[in-house]
């Protein structure tokens, strides 16, 4: 005997799941992006086939593809989960206090973004700002946020993005640290090979398009001291770490000017050498407006703003 079609409706979480695996043709690559386990996935995706009494990925042992039923509801559910995602968006923005959602990485948000905010917010009370941060790149179609700053390579950008500034990385430390080298109670710093003689405060990034490009290896390479080794590495995971050890007097760091002019001109932070031993890094810092964003006033004066701070870093660095 045949069995009875179902009539259950089908849950949207597993929809989401599916349309997950279905884009990234991967189900690890889909809990990566949806922060789940693997087998969490795989029931879920193994769900909805028996929901459906139809299979929806031909799995090989090393590749994913869709199957044809798969494919039929890839190409019905992706447009529904777009205008539910539009209409939960606006639901949101209409339902309560307006708000602008803002995705960057963790040291932007930390050194450039956030000092700035309090002014912002004062000038502009009748709205509120999402900060999110992630070292993962945002999907330009995330439905979740109104504008990414993004740092990367200027070809990897996306054509709708916005350049704010370029990267200069320069040699910065406290002005503690510096009075001791004066006095004696530390080692010079009046030379720029003087620094190997001080803790070097590095980052340990894994990425290996920037690890190089922001090291003190890279630094001691291109200053002709590629075989120096300092007195000792302090390895830190992040950008914002290197400046906190900085300000804390625990070594020196090689700072991305644009995060830090603030703290130079404030006297928090020195950079030595009078700014002579300042390199130029391949990377770039970027404005987005996502294009599923709902243009209104309050991200209006939100980019604005942004464009505005902007110009006053890239006067900083020297750019016009």
């Amino acid at each position: 005997m045949n069995k009875a079609p179902r009539q259950r409706p089908l849950q949207l979480t597993h929809m989401r799941t599916f349309d997950a695996v279905a884009r990234r043709l991967s189900f690890s690559a889909a809990a990566d992006e949806l922060h789940l386990t693997q087998s969490a996935v795989s029931r879920q995706i193994k769900s909805l086939e028996d929901e459906l009494g139809a299979p929806l990925f031909n799995r090989g042992t090393r590749h994913v593809e869709l199957s044809a039923a798969g494919s039929a509801l890839r190409h019905a559910v992706a447009p529904l989960l777009d205008q539910v995602d539009r209409v939960v968006r606006d639901l949101r923005v209409s339902g309560g206090r307006p708000r602008v959602s803002v995705s960057t990485f963790a040291s932007f948000a930390s050194l450039w973004l956030m000092p700035r905010l309090t002014a912002f917010q004062k000038a502009n009370p009748d709205f509120d700002i999402r900060l999110s941060t992630t070292d993962r790149l945002t999907s330009l179609d995330d439905p979740e946020q109104d504008v990414v700053l993004r740092y990367c390579e200027p070809g990897a950008a996306p054509p709708i993005a916005e350049h704010m500034f370029g990267e200069l990385i320069t040699p910065v430390a406290s002005p503690h640290l510096l009075a001791q080298a004066r006095s004696g109670a530390a080692p010079p710093l009046e030379q720029p090979a003087d620094v190997v003689r001080h803790t070097l405060l590095e980052e340990d990034d894994p990425r290996p398009g920037t690890s190089y490009q922001l090291s003190w290896r890279r630094w001691l390479d291109e200053h002709g001291m590629g075989g120096l080794q300092p007195q000792r590495w302090l390895y830190l995971n992040f950008t914002y770490q290197q400046v906190q050890g900085a300000l804390a007097g625990q070594g020196i760091a090689l700072a991305r000017l644009a995060l830090v002019h603030e703290l130079l001109e404030g006297g928090e932070l020195v950079e030595l050498f009078d700014g002579r031993c300042r390199i130029a890094g391949s990377y770039g810092y970027f404005l987005i407006e996502l294009p599923l964003a709902q243009r209104r006033p309050e991200l209006t004066r939100f980019v604005q703003w942004a464009r505005g701070e902007t110009a006053t870093t890239r006067r900083a660095l020297g750019e016009t």
